[in-house]
Order: C-alpha cells, then structure tokens, then sequence
C-alpha cells in the first residue's frame, strides 16, 4: 500500500505549496510509513509515501526523467506468471 497526494496552482508560493504538501502527505502517512519522496515548482506539487515490500532500495519517488524537466509519481504492481 502507498499513497500519492498532489495540486495543481499557479497563485501560491513554492513554501505555501510546500505546506499544503506536507499536511496532505501527513495526512496519508499510514498508507506508506517506510519512505516519501516530493517533487514542487511554480505549477505542481507532487507528493510519494511508500510501503516497501519488494525493491526497497530503489523504489524512492517521484521519479524523473534525465535532465529532470519531466515529473511522474506513480503506484503500479506487474505480476509475471509463466505458463504451466
């Protein structure tokens, strides 16, 4: 279980975002005790709480892209079975 919070708003400045992230991130910090990650500019503010229980060393979040102009946060489960 993890938990993802985040806005859009162009009106408030990046330490009033950054506020309103925490309390929201606070908010859900139950649904991931082990790790948290956030991510906020002049337009977004995106918040990660993480449950590890596989890849604990390089599940951190929000991730991006390499000259970090892209921004993503995302809760995702592949489950690979192969034919019996």
């Amino acid at each position: 279980m993890c938990g993802i919070s985040g806005f859009l708003d162009t009106r408030l400045s990046l330490d009033e975002k950054k506020g309103v992230l925490t309390k929201m991130m606070s908010a859900i910090a139950h649904r991931g005790p082990d790790d948290f990650g956030s991510f906020v500019d002049d337009d977004v503010a995106l918040g990660f709480r993480r449950l590890s229980i596989i890849d604990v060393a390089a599940g951190h979040q929000p991730l991006c892209n390499e000259d970090a102009s892209l921004w993503l946060t995302a809760i995702a489960l592949l489950r690979i079975r192969t034919a019996r």
